[in-house]
């Protein structure tokens, strides 16, 4: 949707070593792989909740699943590292994480369920599938899943499978299990600091700039955030200067 998207991440590609992670819904991505893997884009994530092209519509209000399946056709041709992250959504699309599971089966990709949060717009969310839940239904199709050691800084929990070319991962994202070790931080699309998904936001970096903060300026007031950081998503929540989690994700960024 952005229309200088291209060009943004030639120049990041060409001005900085940083290693670019992209996460797409795949709807408007499959025309531009070949140049993402000349720019040595480091993995893709792809956002996709179900296999089904009916419940797809549902979920998504919009019937691009061919759109997405294609962007995974493209993504597999051209070798880039991809990961699938699928919300596992009570009473929508659980039916599907088996045979979502099965892409890792068959491909190099890593299958990531994560919990469902309530950033929808509405705060509405109620009985959440848990990561126990989901490492049950897993392991019922696949009883041979034996855990990968998390590596610092992983949100996710990995599991292989000896018939498995990729692996599985389960995001604890409602439980918030990985806080410990969490070492992200975010930036909202208006320029926010957020140092957790569960906080509203510390400061915002795109005023301080305008403003004429130097760099100095800014690291320390990225250093100060970082320092006074919640332990953990539920002490985060609970210093919302807004009660209710329920702002949209996209608003966030992810």
């Amino acid at each position: 949707l952005r229309k200088d998207m291209m060009q943004f991440l030639r120049s990041i590609a060409r001005d900085t070593d940083l290693a670019i992670h992209i996460t797409t819904n795949g709807t408007l991505t499959a025309p531009l792989i070949p140049e993402l893997k000349k720019l040595g884009i480091a993995s893709i994530n792809l956002s996709l909740d179900t296999l089904d092209r009916e419940r797809f519509h549902s979920i998504t209000r919009r019937d691009d699943l061919p759109k997405v399946l294609d962007t995974f056709a493209q993504l597999q041709h051209h070798g880039i590292p991809t990961k699938i992250n699928m919300v596992v959504m009570n009473g929508r699309n659980t039916d599907d994480i088996v045979e979502m599971a099965r892409l890792a089966r068959d491909h190099q990709v890593s299958v990531r369920f994560i919990e469902e949060m309530p950033f929808n717009g509405s705060g509405a969310h109620t009985f959440v599938w848990d990561h126990g839940m989901i490492l049950q239904r897993l392991r019922t199709a696949f009883p041979d899943l034996t855990a990968v050691p998390r590596k610092h800084g992983e949100t996710a929990q990995r599991y292989r499978s000896k018939d498995f070319k990729g692996t599985l991962g389960i995001i604890a994202a409602y439980s918030r299990t990985f806080c410990g070790t969490c070492n992200r931080l975010r930036i909202t699309p208006v320029g926010t600091l957020r140092t957790c998904l569960y906080d509203d936001g510390i400061f915002n970096v795109r005023d301080l700039m305008r403003a004429g903060s130097t760099d100095a300026e800014l690291k320390d007031a990225f250093l100060s955030a970082i320092g006074a950081r919640a332990k953990n998503g539920f002490e985060a929540e609970a210093k919302r200067l807004n009660d209710r989690v329920g702002e949209s994700m996209a608003t966030i960024g992810g």
